[in-house]
């Protein structure tokens, strides 16, 4: 697995919303938590945590050619009966 530094410039959607939803509960988690325990690791963490969620486009993921986006099921498969 190569990381690919030109995807990095593309900025195509990558996060799906799921995934955005939970990186953005879990960044505004940890920034409510940096709050009070005086963590520069912890803002920083949660400060890119909510704007990945945000956004939908991760650099690292992108980097790894990986997107977690859902693809479109609506088709129905024929039964068998």
């Amino acid at each position: 697995m190569s990381f690919d530094y030109k995807r990095l410039i593309k900025f195509e959607h990558n996060v799906g919303e799921k995934e955005a939803k939970v990186r953005m509960m879990v960044g505004a988690a940890l920034l409510l938590i940096s709050l009070f325990t005086a963590k520069i690791l912890l803002l920083l963490a949660g400060l890119i945590l909510v704007a990945t969620g945000y956004t939908g486009w991760c650099p690292v993921l992108s980097g790894f050619n990986k997107s977690t986006l859902e693809t479109d099921t609506s088709e129905e498969k024929p039964s068998g009966t």
